[in-house]
């Protein structure tokens, strides 16, 4: 089962969010609730749940604000956000912060609920099978594939993947053209060459951070990003992480 706390000052609205839906068919568990942010807080610092539905005009501390404190404290609950029409700005940062969905509260009916829990049912197996998976199978990046340029490209990313690298560059090493080496080396791998290139920079990336007290800054020169804002971006779009909350969320672990 899927855990899950609700969020919301209108203890009519959270009583009835937790009684239109039928929990434990979907996979999940109200495991409690909390009538402001700053409650919020403390119970996923203890609690960890899978999944947080919270309103987004709260006191003491909105939900923006904690699903902010949430990030950079390293935890990766889900956020389904609740809000009126008036809310949008709101709803944008709390997307921007990876909340998964956002549900108006004025129209929200039992069905729209349902399908933003099955998306993030969805998106919760899938990051369980990632993070327990055999390594390179769940990311694409295999040893070999049997095709001789394939491999020998993948031997060459490998190698240099710090440098700056295109994929003009690629497909001069092997002496083809640029969108066909796109094509074959997708087909091969199931990944595009420069996610593959990507990919392999924030592996590394992520040991650096584990393993060093190296500056943010510092790791993503190290990797192959020379702009610090282009290395979190890129780290957060393959993570949901940005590199420090990815740091802690580590360091919370051990």
């Amino acid at each position: 089962m899927w855990t899950v706390l609700l969020v919301e000052d209108e203890v009519f609205v959270r009583e009835s969010v937790r009684r239109i839906v039928d929990w434990n068919s979907l996979g999940f568990e109200v495991i409690g609730e909390a009538g402001n942010g700053a409650e919020a807080l403390d119970f996923i610092r203890e609690y960890r749940p899978n999944l947080v539905i919270c309103d987004i005009l709260m006191p003491k501390m909105n939900g923006v604000e904690l699903l902010r404190r949430v990030r950079e404290m390293g935890f990766d609950s889900r956020f389904i956000m609740l809000s009126c029409l008036s809310d949008f700005d709101y709803v944008r940062q709390a997307l921007e912060y990876g909340a998964s969905n956002y549900i108006l509260k004025l129209s929200m009916k039992v069905q729209s609920l349902m399908d933003a829990l099955v998306k993030v049912s969805a998106e919760l197996r899938r990051q369980y099978a990632e993070h327990h998976a055999t390594p390179n199978v769940s990311e694409n990046r295999q040893e070999e594939t049997g095709h001789p340029e394939v491999d020998k490209l993948i031997r060459y990313l490998k190698e240099h993947y710090k440098s700056d690298i295109s994929l003009k560059t690629l497909a001069a090493h092997v002496s083809m053209d640029e969108k066909y080496v796109s094509t074959l080396f997708k087909k091969k791998t199931g990944i595009n060459v420069i996610q593959y290139l990507h990919q392999l920079r924030i592996d590394e990336a992520k040991r650096l951070l584990e393993r060093t007290d190296m500056t943010v800054s510092e790791i993503g020169d190290r990797v192959g990003y020379e702009n610090d804002n282009y290395f979190i971006k890129m780290f957060k779009r393959f993570t949901n992480f940005t590199p420090n909350a990815y740091r802690m969320r580590f360091r919370c672990k051990k």
